[in-house]
């Protein structure tokens, strides 16, 4: 009877002591769901990328959206590898260079008012690329909370080291834009600029065992 309790005992605690899984089922339930979103949300990008190609008149835009598809295809297939497997991909997470430099043109110019389409022989390449910086913010996003919700190590820093190449997408097409006159960038007035730029100052760091209770 002894032996007979000893091994149901046993036998429970085995039951309740919580498994090691192989890297491959790694994944807590709230990260695959999360997953799923990212890698929904690229494939959505994608498609739309697809159909914008078409649409487009300026040889520059084009080009920075081809460049721009072929590099989130990568690192969709670099995602995915991860999700399945769980360990280090085949090609690791690469970094996104833009093309276009750094210099934004400040101030309002006037235009004309805007509104949505009525049909698509209005579609232009200004709202293209804004279709496009829409979606490459999103996805910035929504990386950098899913990378928060990853408990395989291997795919977390998967998707956390994706986070600063879609931030480089949504700047290049930013730039684009602004160079453009689609998107402008309005200043403060110097005076105000100047009160808000010298509002802070930098502090001393603490040194261990410096504070006091």
């Amino acid at each position: 009877m002894q032996m007979q309790n000893m091994n149901q005992n046993g036998n429970q605690m085995a039951t309740n002591m919580p498994m090691k899984q192989s890297m491959s089922n790694n994944h807590g339930g709230h990260e695959l769901f999360d997953a799923h979103e990212v890698i929904s949300g690229i494939i959505c990008m994608l498609d739309q990328y697809l159909i914008y190609d078409q649409h487009i008149k300026d040889p520059e835009l084009k080009t920075i959206l081809q460049r721009q598809s072929a590099f989130v295809t990568q690192t969709y297939n670099t995602i995915v590898e991860s999700f399945k497997t769980g360990q280090d991909p085949t090609i690791p997470t690469q970094q996104y260079e833009m093309t276009q430099n750094n210099d934004v043109i400040y101030g309002l110019k006037p235009g004309q008012p805007k509104k949505p389409m009525t049909s698509l022989n209005e579609i232009s390449d200004q709202g293209i690329s804004g279709f496009m910086l829409g979606q490459a913010k999103s996805m910035s996003s929504m990386l950098a909370m899913a990378a928060l919700e990853m408990t395989n190590p291997v795919l977390r820093r998967v998707i956390a080291d994706s986070v600063p190449n879609f931030i480089e997408l949504s700047y290049e097409i930013f730039l684009y834009q602004n160079k453009h006159g689609y998107y402008q960038v309005p200043q403060l007035m110097q005076q105000d600029m100047n009160q808000m730029l010298t509002s802070y100052t930098q502090s001393n760091p603490q040194q261990p065992g410096s504070m006091t209770n």
